[in-house]
């Protein structure tokens, strides 16, 4: 069982005007993962077009997804999948997978954003904001995984910056919500879903803008690298982590990436650190 690290700088999902400095962010990550155990993914080089939906760029989106699924074909049995991204719409295919395989799965979101409007609903109609709606079967069709992640077995962590439809659907649907300083309270919070394996998503914005530059959309009050690192390793070690993904790296330039990686691969390495 070993980890294979799939690299997909997708931005057309985001809402940032800087959004193609994704493609920055994943590129210098890259550079630190095993080259024998990385898999690059091609991403559509124009930002696609939205086919008559409220999504926009849906039809990058969409091949996006169909190459990460491609992709993951190369995945012996007991490799696990990490997404590299990109936005967080490069995640698609990964939780879909996980929730394929693994009905007992539990889909743990650090972010600062919930990612949870609907077409309908998004002041924007970017992806990104819907990307973790979309998951829970409530989004356009073509992007709607089958089978759906129930909204119970979905936990926010360090989710600061909701919009108003956002936070009437938490309540609706269920979907459960930590701050994320408290990693016994987060175990506690994903064992209560009946749980038997968890998957990780990991929008580096769910950190405070202290620890880390270059994201799109910095929010005040986030996460210390320590306490995420510790999340991540409280889940590790009460559950099997049965895939990942680490998205949201916008470095301001390429040089400015370097000051943020050592947070990066700090995060990373709690994430595939052998459970104790």
């Amino acid at each position: 069982m070993g980890w294979r690290f799939f690299v997909v700088p997708e931005w057309q999902g985001s809402t940032s005007s800087r959004a193609m400095r994704l493609i920055d962010g994943a590129e210098a990550i890259r550079g630190d993962l095993p080259s024998a155990r990385t898999v690059e993914v091609s991403v559509p080089a124009g930002a696609g077009d939205s086919v008559g939906t409220s999504v926009n760029r849906l039809s990058s989106i969409a091949a996006v997804r169909d190459a990460v699924v491609e992709a993951f074909t190369s995945l012996a049995p007991d490799d696990i999948p990490m997404i590299v991204g990109g936005d967080c719409g490069a995640d698609l295919a990964g939780v879909a997978r996980a929730v394929a395989e693994h009905p007992d799965v539990c889909v743990v979101w650090f972010d600062a954003h919930a990612d949870l409007n609907s077409p309908e609903s998004s002041p924007s109609h970017a992806f990104g904001g819907m990307v973790l709606r979309t998951m829970l079967g409530d989004g356009e069709d073509v992007l709607v995984p089958e089978p759906a992640l129930a909204p119970e077995r979905a936990v926010l962590v360090g989710t600061r910056d909701l919009d108003d439809a956002e936070v009437d659907y938490i309540e609706a649907a269920g979907v459960g919500r930590v701050p994320g300083s408290d990693a016994e309270a987060l175990v506690a919070a994903v064992a209560a879903t009946g749980a038997g394996s968890v998957y990780l998503h990991i929008d580096l914005d769910v950190l405070d803008p202290d620890a880390i530059a270059g994201v799109g959309a910095p929010v005040p009050f986030g996460l210390s690298r320590d306490q995420v690192v510790g999340a991540i390793a409280a889940l590790r070690d009460r559950f099997p982590i049965v895939g990942a993904a680490v998205t949201g790296f916008m470095p301001s330039t390429p040089a400015a990436a370097d000051d943020d990686l050592s947070t990066i691969l700090r995060i990373l390495s709690a994430v595939t650190a052998p459970r104790n």
